[in-house]
């Protein structure tokens, strides 16, 4: 609970305590939560002399200590904000992206999910590249999901020798490039130019290069069939997750949480994530919570999660 509030340090000092006062072989619980919590705030001198004492008191090996659950050196940015479109990519996403540029400006991140986009238009994807090319311009780190699910659309919409969706064409390009799909590119570049008598935009590898490492966690997070990623700190003002993971298991029977790399939830997300869960549940909807770290899986036993959903912690 100390955890899931930011008090980290009381947190660590009350575990230590609980710790300290156990015979060899007993609490291993406790155990895992201590030394997942110094894993989780970088303390690795702490993790080192604590896993050499689980090994003593277990006879069994500890666990290893995982460069992806430690904080960056310095890092104290909260996460980025993230956005999920519609099915519908029109006009009507104006508003949306206004919110999203300023949002985005101040944070120096975006990531933005189109995997549920079914169907656009010109004016929507003038606007979609227009806010991209104001971020980019701005410097701010783009994360793109489901590009290639936009890229697999869009081509079903334009027609080689049909002189008209210029923006739509040029969207698809865009998504092709954050694909790295280059002989479906150069394709849809020809085509493009052949119909338009213009030249194409040109291939950019560097820009591919830099938003690949970004964006391949939510692209294969999305791309699953029955799989979902919660990741970060899901806090207070960033519900989003728990809306969104809502609306992916919508139209599935079962979906498996990544939660590998969630590394706290607060009580109001903790609450507003039972609350999605129990209504899932009542649907006959099985949800998994995969290798959930032990700091975050004991709040959501306090909150009663394990009632209304299957929760697996990391081994």
């Amino acid at each position: 609970m100390l955890y899931a509030n930011g008090q980290n340090d009381l947190a660590a000092q009350v575990l230590g305590e609980f710790v300290a006062g156990l015979t060899p072989g007993q609490g291993e619980p406790l155990w895992l939560m201590l030394i997942d919590l110094y894993k989780l705030t970088g303390k690795r001198a702490e993790f080192d002399e604590r896993v050499i004492a689980y090994a003593r008191s277990f006879e069994k090996s500890p666990p290893p200590w995982d460069v992806a659950d430690a904080p960056a050196a310095g890092s104290t940015a909260p996460a980025a904000p993230a956005v999920a479109l519609g099915t519908a990519l029109t006009d009507q996403v104006a508003k949306q992206f206004d919110r999203v540029r300023e949002a985005a400006r101040k944070s120096g991140a975006v990531r933005i999910d189109l995997s549920r986009l079914r169907s656009a238009d010109e004016v929507g994807c003038a606007l979609l590249r227009t806010l991209i090319s104001d971020l980019k311009s701005a410097s701010v780190a783009i994360r793109l999901a489901g590009a290639g699910t936009v890229a697999n659309m869009l081509r079903g919409q334009v027609m080689a020798g049909r002189r008209e969706n210029q923006q739509m064409w040029l969207l698809l390009l865009d998504m092709l490039q954050q694909t790295d799909d280059i002989e479906r590119f150069e394709e849809v570049a020809l085509d493009y130019a052949i119909t338009f008598e213009e030249s194409p935009p040109s291939w950019e590898p560097k820009a591919v290069a830099e938003l690949a490492s970004t964006t391949a966690e939510l692209v294969s997070a999305v791309q699953m069939d029955d799989g979902f990623v919660l990741e970060g700190e899901i806090l207070g003002a960033n519900a989003e997750a728990v809306r969104r993971l809502a609306a992916f298991a919508a139209e599935r029977g079962r979906v498996d949480v990544d939660c590998s790399r969630l590394r706290r939830i607060d009580f109001v997300c903790a609450g507003a994530l039972f609350n999605v869960l129990a209504q899932l549940q009542g649907q006959g909807k099985l949800i998994v919570l995969k290798d959930v770290n032990a700091m975050v899986a004991a709040l959501l036993r306090v909150m009663g999660v394990d009632q209304v959903a299957r929760l697996q912690l990391r081994t």
